[in-house]
Formats: structure tokens, C-alpha cells, sequence
């Protein structure tokens, strides 16, 4: 008790950590919500490559000193569309297109950051975040980042349901199933980009999986499970900040593992889907 009184006197008192607690909040909300769809529609393995390949456009956009949200989104939508056009026109699967062109996108953002050594670009801090670094505007570019996001889903709802769970329906009844796959493509560069602060670039994959994987095992109804991936995205935030301040570890790094601890418990004790009650119900049946 006396270390949450603590760490309460020390919310009310200083900024930093009110802006840390407040950006943690929200992207939490947004990794949560979109990563439903991620999970969903398979494309893990996309969200992973999207939230690397924004580094290059980010380490662009310190060097030459313009906003790294346009940066970032660029680099992250020319990947998407990259990815598509060697799946599309060559014998290359979807999977190995992903890993060339993420690892190309990242690997150019590592020598682009290696070449201005020493100019105030912080690697570590692109790559990790430095949530207790947040600054007023980051917080306001987070806040629009995420109406947008959520306005597009809600905007898009049903088309995004449909092409995610019946794809040839949706392409029958004259949906631009391509199109609705870069503007998820898009809301995932955003996201990555209001994440960049909170868990970094190389965490953020598991901000959009995670959460909502553990939702995942909850319950079979989408909007319950938007509604419990963002819950889940939001507690991680918290609890990981606390424990950041608390024993001064990395809050990125504390933010995901609160994340995967909630998974293991869902894993072992979801009441439909998990292990442990999997077997009992085995138990029974033999």
C-alpha cells in the first residue's frame, strides 16, 4: 500500500507522469481495438512488419527535422503496398514477402540512425519508447490519432467485419476488399506511430496482438472482444507505468510484459478456451 501511495503523490505532482499515464491509456485503447482485426484477419505477422518499417521515415523525419508522423505513415503505407506488389507479381508468398521487406525498411532505418550518430537521434528510445518522456504535443497528436482510428472502425464497421470473416462474400457483393486492406494498413502505420513514445517501435507488435489475443480466448463476439482488448491494452498501460516508476525499469518493456501476463492467466483459465478447464472437460467426458 505504501508503494501505491507513493506512486499516487507522485502522479498528482508531477506532469511527466500524468502525460505518461494519459499516453499509455490511449494507446492502449487503439492497439487494443485495431489489433482485433489484426488478429482476425491473420495479418500478425503484417503488424509486425508495418511497425518496423515505419523506421526509416522516422529516422528521416528527425534528421531533416519535419513531423515523424509523416514519415512514418508514408514508409508504413509504401511497405504495405510493396509487400502486396511481390506477392502479386511474383512466386513469392505472402509470409516471405513480409520478412524481405520489414527487415529491408528496418535495416535502412538502422544505417539512416547510424550515419547521424551523435545528432540527438536515440535509437533506443525509437526502438524501446520513453513513455515518461511524453511531451503536450505528443499527447495531442496521440489524442487525434486515435479519434481517427476509431472513427474509422465504427465508420467502416461493417465492411471491415465482412471482408475479415467472409472475404468472397464481401468481394461478391462489390466490396474494394483491396482497399479496405490499405486503410487497415494505414490505421496500423497510425497506430505504430502514437505507440512510438509509449512501448516503441519493437513493442508495439505486442500492443496490437496481445490484448487482443487474450480477448480472443474470452469470448466470440467481436464488439465484446474490441471492448475487452482495449480494457486490457489500457490495464497493461496502467500497471506497467506503475511498476516503471516504482523500481525504475523500462516502461515499454514492463507496459508488454503486464500484457503477456494477462495472456498466460486467459490461456490457462478462460472459461471456454482455456487449458485448464479444456482438460477438466476432457476429464469428464472420459
Amino acid at each position: 500500500m505504501a508503494n501505491l501511495a507513493f506512486f499516487l503523490d507522485s502522479l498528482s505532482r508531477y506532469q511527466y507522469l500524468q502525460n505518461a499515464m494519459i499516453a499509455g491509456v490511449l494507446v492502449g485503447i487503439i492497439c487494443g481495438a485495431i489489433g482485433c482485426f489484426i488478429i482476425l484477419r491473420g495479418m500478425a505477422l503484417m503488424g509486425d512488419a508495418i511497425s518496423h518499417a515505419v523506421l526509416p521515415g522516422v529516422a528521416l523525419a528527425y534528421m531533416f527535422g519535419f513531423s515523424f508522423f509523416i514519415g512514418a505513415v508514408v514508409t508504413g503505407v509504401v511497405t504495405a503496398l510493396g509487400i502486396g506488389y511481390v506477392t502479386q507479381h511474383s512466386r513469392i508468398k505472402d509470409d516471405s514477402a513480409i520478412g524481405i521487406m520489414f527487415t529491408a525498411a528496418f535495416a535502412l532505418g538502422v544505417v539512416l540512425i547510424s550515419m547521424r550518430r551523435g545528432t540527438g537521434v536515440d535509437l533506443w528510445h525509437i526502438l524501446f519508447g520513453n513513455v515518461l518522456a511524453v511531451s503536450r504535443a505528443d499527447l495531442w497528436m496521440t489524442l487525434a490519432i486515435g479519434v481517427v482510428v476509431l472513427a474509422c472502425l465504427i465508420l467502416f464497421y461493417k465492411q471491415l467485419v465482412l471482408s475479415t470473416f467472409d472475404p468472397v462474400m464481401a468481394q461478391a457483393v462489390g466490396l474494394p476488399i483491396k482497399l479496405i486492406h490499405y486503410l487497415l494498413m494505414v490505421l496500423l502505420s497510425l497506430v505504430t506511430v502514437a505507440s512510438l513514445k509509449t512501448v516503441g517501435i519493437v513493442l508495439v507488435v505486442a500492443m496490437l496482438i496481445t490484448p487482443g489475443a487474450t480477448a480472443y480466448l474470452l469470448t466470440d463476439r467481436l464488439p465484446i472482444m474490441i471492448g475487452l482488448s482495449s480494457v486490457f491494452g489500457v490495464f497493461s498501460a496502467v500497471v506497467g507505468v506503475y511498476f516503471s516508476y516504482l523500481y525504475d525499469v523500462s516502461t515499454g518493456a514492463s507496459i508488454v510484459l503486464v500484457a503477456s501476463t494477462l495472456f498466460a492467466l486467459s490461456f490457462f483459465l478462460s472459461p471456454k478456451q482455456g487449458y485448464i478447464f479444456g482438460r477438466l472437460r476432457a476429464r469428464a467426458v472420459h
